[in-house]
């Protein structure tokens, strides 16, 4: 199994970035996908979350901003984030999660892929 995170660079505070996550060696529609993120200092978050079924969550912090979303036909998972902002600037990681595992409980992880913005 192997999870592909890319899309990550620099931009400046306001922008906006599209990262993705290319699944292969796992059956993509059957697992729940997830997007996390790790600042320097600070430990790792669950930014959003979405489900085999479509359904989505955020981090309070990113609502509004963010939007995640998933293609099965290209096993590719997709994290749009707008209005980005300093406290955004992070290690963005992609994770698959088999349905009815516990919350905290990830299966697979994408290598990461480095988000920094500047003010």
């Amino acid at each position: 199994v192997q999870l592909q995170a890319s899309g990550g660079g620099l931009v400046q505070a306001g922008g906006s970035l599209r990262l993705s996550c290319t699944a292969s060696g796992l059956a993509f529609s059957s697992y729940d996908m997830g997007w996390f993120r790790q600042a320097p200092g600070k430990e790792r978050e669950r930014v959003a979350k979405i489900w085999r079924n479509g359904g989505t969550s955020y981090a309070d912090s990113v609502k509004g901003r963010f939007t995640i979303s998933r293609d099965s036909a290209k096993s590719t998972l997709y994290l749009q984030m707008h209005s980005l902002k300093s406290e955004d600037t992070a290690v963005y990681y992609c994770a698959s999660q088999r349905p009815f595992r516990p919350t905290s409980q990830w299966d697979y992880w994408g290598q990461g892929t480095l988000v920094t913005v500047s003010s």
